[in-house]
């Protein structure tokens, strides 16, 4: 999980050195002299501009506060236009997205916790983004098409694991646990879109708010392994969490979804094996959290082939680079597994902290020119 996620997202460039961990890249992308400036620190979020014309927006951010930060631009219902995470301290990022008139805030959450420090954004004109290549409407159709079916399997498998857990079946459980979240993690930029969804099913312990209850997938995940019991509150954990994932089943078409959104969010997904899956934070307990791996860097990859036949004919060094990345990555990730068509991954724990280096070092080098995607798809 992280903090909350993306819906109308294109454009997101690095300038400045960036952790590791955060899986950005730098880069050698100007400022846009239209940009809106927005300057985070530890508790202010500055904006050298309250309203801009609708079309693409872009951010220029620096971060000169001590934490690293995130900064979101939010719909009134505080739905996610578009976000970047992990922005260091004494890192600038540039973010662009599409949008429509309308108002809108900016937020910017040091710590990456929390409502965030916010300002208010007007986005005047006539209520439409720019025309766009009809090949890109089709990449979007075909991906919300994507994101529906990945919702529509993953709630008989989460049904699955909830009976296992009702009827106090710890293996059963257990092995029913990671089935259930691929797909999920495939489509987590869509499903974390809804930001009140995503901290009820896949909070960690170190991730919830101050008066947040634990629920979902890694609150269950704790009492299966670490805990090695299922008790009342579980068994009823486990009907929430159903419930939970079916509004997000019954909302996933709700999402706003945009050729730069697509893009984005597969970067996105790469930054979420880097920090989550990578350092084994994700799945602490069982240590599945290769099969998570595996959903993520599949959920990236077909935002990214639905946008190839653009990215191809604008940059076609970038998609050989990315088709030679993604191959890369898999034939890695490939050597984890049981079978070429298998999720059944080796244990996270048994991987040698080598050979997490080059799972490490096989995602940052996918992850740099994947930044560079949502890019080549607007030009």
């Amino acid at each position: 999980m992280r903090a909350v996620r993306l819906s109308v997202i294109a454009a997101a460039t690095v300038v400045g050195l960036t952790a590791v961990t955060a899986c950005t890249a730098k880069s050698d992308a100007k400022s846009d002299s239209d940009a809106i400036r927005v300057t985070a620190a530890d508790s202010t979020c500055d904006t050298s501009a309250k309203s801009v014309p609708a079309g693409q927006v872009t951010l220029d951010i620096e971060n000169k506060g001590s934490k690293a930060t995130e900064v979101e631009i939010l719909f009134p219902d505080d739905r996610i236009v578009s976000e970047k995470e992990n922005i260091g301290p004494g890192t600038k990022y540039t973010l662009t997205a599409e949008m429509k008139a309308g108002s809108y805030e900016i937020a910017c959450v040091p710590g990456m916790k929390g409502h965030g420090v916010r300002q208010k954004l007007t986005v005047d004109g006539g209520g439409s983004a720019a025309k766009r290549d009809p090949k890109l409407d089709k990449a979007v159709a075909e991906y919300r098409a994507y994101a529906q079916e990945q919702a529509d399997a993953t709630l008989p498998l989460v049904e699955k694991f909830a009976k296992a857990v009702k009827d106090g079946d710890v293996k059963a459980a257990q092995k029913a646990y990671a089935p259930s979240r691929l797909g999920w993690e495939r489509t987590e930029p869509v499903a974390e879109s809804f930001g009140d969804i995503d901290p009820k099913v896949d909070a960690r312990a170190d991730g919830l708010e101050d008066g947040q209850k634990w629920t979902g997938w890694h609150r269950l995940e704790k009492a299966l392994w670490k805990d090695k019991k299922i008790g009342a509150e579980e068994k009823a954990l486990a009907g929430q969490l159903v419930t939970d994932l079916k509004e997000w089943q019954e909302r996933v078409g709700e999402a706003e979804i945009t050729p730069t959104s697509m893009a984005n969010g597969a970067k996105e997904l790469l930054d979420e094996v880097a920090t989550g899956k990578v350092t084994g934070e994700e799945d602490r307990y069982s240590h599945t959290d290769l099969a998570d791996f595996k959903g993520n860097v599949e959920g990236a990859e077909k935002a990214y082939e639905l946008l190839k036949p653009v990215a191809s004919k604008n940059d076609p060094a970038l998609a050989k680079e990315l088709d030679r990345q993604f191959a890369a990555l898999n034939t890695l990730l490939d050597k984890y597994r049981s079978g070429k068509d298998s999720y059944d991954f080796v244990s996270y724990d048994k991987v040698t902290e080598k050979q997490r280096k080059e799972l490490s070092d096989a995602v940052n080098a996918l992850a740099e020119p994947l930044s560079k995607l949502a890019a080549s798809v607007v030009k």
